[in-house]
């Protein structure tokens, strides 16, 4: 979940209105305090907000909350939270995996290189995934086919581990390859038609499979381009352009500045998706 803020303050009611209006929506629970919502940035005041507003507005849902110490990893229990999404590791990964799950458990997270992730080998995926309290991965390569193919047959593997999607740029074809989830920062909007993708891969519907893939694909075109950062700022307008959060709690206080053309391609993104 991106945090929406009105320059470096976190705008709390937009928060609020976003956290009740993903309560109506189908998903298993978000995430908090990750790469999209800022976790290492917050401070730990507004990552005890964050928290408290969606598990007061999520009661009956999973949250997990990014983590890259024990200290965040406490903290997150102290706050609620079901489980940890694991930053990703430069030293002793598997060591910091399991230290982690200490606390609570954890999902791994391989992240492309250029957002801060860590190009694990194989034999460090098979020592994190042999953690008992690792429960699976988040895979996000951004555009690396090839990379997801490989840490999808790494899980081949560990069978009781879930391999989780975090494909924005080719959500549909993650699941053609074995995801069995998706934890992805183009879920904070248009969260339906995400669900609907799910719910087709599952059940078999290769016509709404298809539709709904070719029309996500678009919309990840539209938000998750260069400058990459920019991504987080452009889910925000796209939460805007829905009437979820105001036109003005949008900003991203660590992200590039981005013209005004490129609101209005996401802004008309929403609203053809929508059938305005």
């Amino acid at each position: 979940m991106p945090v929406p803020f009105r320059g470096s303050e976190i705008d709390e009611q937009a928060q609020r209105d976003y956290a009740h209006w993903m309560r109506t929506q189908i998903v298993a629970g978000v995430a908090v305090w990750a790469h999209t919502g800022r976790g290492p940035h917050l401070t730990t005041q507004q990552r005890r907000l964050v928290l408290k507003t969606w598990r007061e507005a999520l009661r009956h849902k999973v949250i997990i909350a990014g983590a890259n110490s024990v200290e965040m990893a406490r903290e997150a229990k102290q706050g609620g939270a079901d489980a940890l999404l694991a930053f990703p590791a430069r030293q002793n990964a598997a060591d910091y995996h399991e230290e982690l799950s200490r606390e609570l458990p954890v999902i791994a997270f391989y992240l492309y290189e250029a957002a801060g992730g860590v190009d694990y080998d194989d034999a460090t995926l098979h020592a994190i995934l042999s953690v008992p309290g690792v429960v699976g991965i988040k895979v996000a390569t951004l555009d690396s086919v090839v990379t997801f193919q490989r840490i999808a047959r790494v899980l081949r593997d560990h069978p009781d581990k879930l391999l989780i999607t975090g494909e924005d740029r080719f959500l549909g074809y993650s699941l053609m390859m074995g995801a069995r989830a998706a934890l992805i920062g183009m879920g904070s909007a248009l969260t339906d038609l995400q669900a609907q993708l799910l719910t087709a891969a599952r059940s078999g519907d290769d016509r709404a499979f298809m539709r709904l893939s070719a029309q996500l694909d678009a919309f990840g075109q539209a938000t998750f381009c260069p400058p990459m950062e920019g991504y987080i700022r452009r889910m925000l307008w796209a939460l805007a352009a829905d009437g979820v959060i105001p036109d003005d709690a949008c900003d991203d206080p660590w992200g590039p500045s981005l013209p005004p053309e490129e609101r209005d391609v996401v802004r008309r993104f929403v609203h053809e998706a929508r059938g305005c």
